[in-house]
């Protein structure tokens, strides 16, 4: 039986409870015993690995899951995503306890932006509103005005006076595509996302030309020169919408490939080929989603740790602009 003080050490070692687990253990009945025994509720990004989607109680993207994670009655919130979405649930509810099965579950496109050198970006523009996507630390969200979503983002950015100057962080490609959707020059912070950026346009072409019926959908966080040739240009939760509802049987996905699990149970019928990197690794896989696992999940829910915690200072300035987001998604029905 392992103590708390022992695992509490081995969470300072490795980022996660390493701890051995009786292979006879039903994993899946497990988590559910212990959902119920602990009023936890599970919400998984549409990225993590099937199993977890399965189990999890809710499934979106960043949007969604900063919704439900707002409203839920339950008093435990066990975040399968990565830690900037953990820190976001910590955020909307202070008084809940929040895990995440894996701290080392981190993300580029959130590593890009460190809040001291943001800062001092952001000094240097004193009159432009500073809009962020929600892939980032809670240190830039303390440092925005209103966050927002891909989902959600050209509405927030439209919600401003056309003449507002405005800074989007952290992701250039997001900015970009809405910068062109919108005629509007905001002043772009220079990060991105490994997974969306190393899609290669020339393997996608030639998917293109093996199958020609097949229709094209990018996640905007890719860069324009696939963005260009997409049939569709949409948010996690916009490119499985969009798979269900058009008549299409085929579908070249630009995003991460753990969407493709959800799009295959709502369209068994259809065929969903992942977009090719441009090098032979599997890069269009988010190794940081990835870090995440059942074993980690049953142990997190079974131990209630690794928690997030936060100053309350910070959780407070970092509200301020999700609040703004929430505010402005109820007002156009996002």
């Amino acid at each position: 039986m392992t103590d708390i003080n022992s695992a509490k050490s081995k969470i300072e070692k490795t980022g996660f409870l390493d701890i051995d687990i009786d292979p006879a253990i039903d994993l899946f009945a497990g988590i559910e015993l212990l959902k119920k025994e602990k009023n936890a509720i599970i919400l998984a990004h549409y990225y993590q690995e099937p199993d977890i989607q399965d189990v999890a109680d809710f499934i979106g993207d960043s949007l969604g899951l900063a919704q439900q994670a707002e409203k839920t009655n339950a008093d435990m919130i066990v975040f399968a995503g990565v830690h900037f979405m953990a820190e976001t649930a910590k955020i909307l509810n202070p008084s809940k306890k929040v895990l995440l099965p894996d701290l080392n579950a981190g993300c580029s496109l959130s590593d890009s932006a460190p809040p001291a050198l943001f800062k001092l970006f952001k000094d240097k523009h004193p009159d432009h509103k500073v809009i962020t996507y929600i892939n980032c630390s809670a240190g830039i969200k303390a440092l925005s005005d209103i966050i927002c979503t891909s989902s959600n983002a050209q509405k927030i950015v439209e919600s401003l006076p056309a003449d507002q100057p405005i800074i989007f962080a952290p992701d250039k490609n997001l900015g970009a595509y809405i910068n062109k959707q919108t005629g509007r020059n905001m002043v772009l912070w220079n990060g991105a996302c490994m997974v969306h950026e190393i899609f290669s346009l020339e393997k996608i072409t030639k998917l293109k030309i093996r199958h020609p019926e097949a229709k094209v959908i990018a996640h905007p966080e890719c860069e324009d020169a696939v963005l260009n040739i997409a049939d569709f240009i949409g948010s996690t939760t916009g490119l499985l919408n969009f798979s269900k509802n058009d008549p299409a049987t085929s579908f070249i996905v630009a995003t991460e490939t753990g969407i493709l699990h959800q799009m295959h149970k709502q369209s068994p019928d259809k065929t969903f080929i992942p977009a090719p990197p441009n090098n032979n690794c599997a890069c269009n896989d988010c190794p940081h989603m990835k870090l995440n696992t059942l074993e980690k999940l049953y142990l997190c829910l079974k131990y209630e740790m690794p928690e997030i915690m936060m100053d309350e200072e910070l959780r407070l300035a970092a509200k301020k602009p999700i609040d703004e987001m929430m505010r402005i998604s109820a007002l156009y029905n996002l």
